[in-house]
């Protein structure tokens, strides 16, 4: 089992948006899932998460948001 630095709070990051603004860090994708999937376990959602590799590659997709125009984008994260 990896850990994931940003998950885990080892680690920030803050991309720059299209528009200039920083983006910020709203957790793992797959916490979007449905109302119970930030309760499964990890590992398992990355078996089904719709990249075939961030469990091979020991990747987690996390979800970084902006605040001034709203665009989203998935960063993979090494674990």
């Amino acid at each position: 089992m990896s850990i994931c630095p940003l998950c885990n709070g080892f680690q920030e990051i803050h991309p720059t948006c299209q528009c200039g603004s920083q983006m910020v860090d709203s957790g793992r994708e797959m916490d979007y899932y449905d109302d119970y999937s930030a309760y499964m376990e990890i590992d398992q959602l990355k078996l089904q998460d719709g990249y075939p590799n961030s469990y091979s590659n020991h990747k987690c997709p996390h979800l970084f948001t902006c605040p001034k125009c709203a665009k989203d984008k998935i960063i993979f994260i090494n674990e």
